[in-house]
C-alpha cells in the first residue's frame, strides 16, 4: 500500500512551483545506444531514479527533475542488457519514498526479486515501517549532503540511525561534495554497518589518483566495510563527454584496492544536470574499457551487487 511508504516531513506540493530559484534539469538522452560490449547475464544497475509528475516534490528541493518513467527505464535496460536494478531515493522527494517503492513493487510483481531500493528516512520511522520496507526490498538508507533536501538527519543522529537499521542488515549510502571526504572520514570510520559511496565520491579526474581525496576513497575501499559504485563517470570527467578515459585510472585503482566491493550504476536519468547528459550506451562502453576481464565484469555487475543488496 502506498501509505506504508509515505514518510512525509513537512508539506509537499502536487505541482512544481514556477520558481526562478529552482532550476529545471535537462532530460536524459531518450535514445540509448546499444553498447559495444555484452553485459553478463543478470547484470544489476545499482543506481537509478524515477521521476513522474504524479508524485509530489518536496518544496525544499534543489532542482526540478526531468520526467523519467519506469517504462523509460525498462527501455533503457533492455537496450543496455541490464536485468535487475536498485532504486536510490533522490533528494527532490525528501523522505517520501513512494515513487521508488511503487517502481520496486511494479518490477517485483512481474518478476520477483528484480528490484531493490535505498530510501531516505528520519528517526521517527517506526520499527514496523522498517520491517515493511525490508520485506518490500529496501536494503539501506541514503544520506545526501550534496543536494538540497537530501539530508533529513543531523550528522549527530547517524549513530542512532545505524542502531535502528543494523538488525535488518541494511547499509548507509553517502553522497557528498568531493571536497568534504577528508572531513567526513571520522564519520565513515565510526560506522558499524556497511556503507556505500557512489559516483567516485565526486573526486575529480583532473586531480589524479594520487590526490588526497581519491586516496582517502581508496583507503576506505580497502577497509572491508565500504562498497564503491563506479557510477557517474560523466560527473567526474574533465570533459563530461565520452569516452571518459580520464576516469579509467580511478576505476582501475578502486578495483585493484577492493575487487570484491566494486559495483556499477548508470545514475539514470542523470538528475541535477543542466548542459549535457550522457548516452547510457557510452557509459557501458566506458565500463567495458575499464574492465576487460569477463570474470571481473561479472563480479562487478552481478555477484557483488547481488550479495550486497540481497537479490
Amino acid at each position: 500500500m502506498l501509505s506504508a511508504f509515505m514518510l512525509r516531513r513537512g508539506g509537499f506540493t502536487r505541482r512544481r512551483p514556477m520558481s526562478s530559484e529552482i532550476k529545471n534539469c535537462i532530460p536524459p538522452d531518450r535514445n540509448p545506444r546499444t553498447p559495444g560490449i555484452r553485459l553478463p547475464a543478470g547484470s544489476i544497475d545499482t543506481h537509478v531514479h524515477v521521476f513522474e509528475d504524479r508524485y509530489p516534490l518536496s518544496p525544499g528541493r534543489g532542482y526540478n527533475p526531468p520526467q523519467s518513467s519506469l517504462a523509460d527505464l525498462e527501455h533503457l535496460h533492455d537496450t543496455l542488457g541490464v536485468r535487475r536494478v536498485v532504486f536510490t531515493q533522490p533528494s527532490v522527494y525528501g523522505v517520501d519514498n513512494t515513487a521508488i517503492m511503487d517502481a520496486v513493487g511494479a518490477l517485483n510483481a512481474g518478476s520477483p526479486g528484480r528490484a531493490r531500493a535505498v530510501i531516505a528516512c528520519t528517526l521517527d520511522i517506526s520499527n514496523q515501517q522498517l520491517a515493511d520496507f525490508d520485506a518490500a526490498g529496501v536494503r539501506g538508507v541514503r544520506l545526501n549532503t550534496d543536494n538540497k533536501g537530501g539530508m533529513p538527519l543531523g550528522m549527530d543522529q547517524i549513530p542512532e540511525l545505524v542502531a535502528r537499521i543494523a538488525p535488518f542488515g541494511w547499509h548507509v549510502e553517502f553522497l557528498f561534495p568531493g571536497r568534504d571526504i577528508l572531513d567526513l572520514m571520522p564519520t565513515f570510520e565510526a560506522l558499524t554497518v556497511p556503507m556505500s559511496i557512489a559516483h567516485f565520491a565526486y573526486q575529480p579526474a583532473t586531480a589524479g589518483v594520487s590526490a588526497r581525496g581519491f586516496q582517502a576513497l581508496v583507503n576506505l575501499a580497502r577497509t572491508g566495510n565500504t562498497w564503491i559504485k563506479i557510477s557517474g563517470a560523466n560527473r567526474v570527467s574533465e570533459t563530461d563527454l565520452p569516452p571518459y578515459d580520464d576516469v579509467k585510472p580511478m576505476a582501475e585503482a578502486l578495483i585493484e584496492a577492493a575487487p570484491d566491493r566494486i559495483m556499477w550504476g548508470s545514475d539514470w536519468p542523470h538528475p541535477n544536470k543542466y548542459v549535457s547528459n550522457p548516452n547510457d550506451g557510452d557509459l557501458v562502453n566506458a565500463f567495458g574499457d575499464w574492465v576487460g576481464d569477463e570474470n571481473m565484469r561479472r563480479k562487478i555487475m552481478v555477484d557483488t551487487p547481488a550479495a550486497f543488496y540481497r537479490f
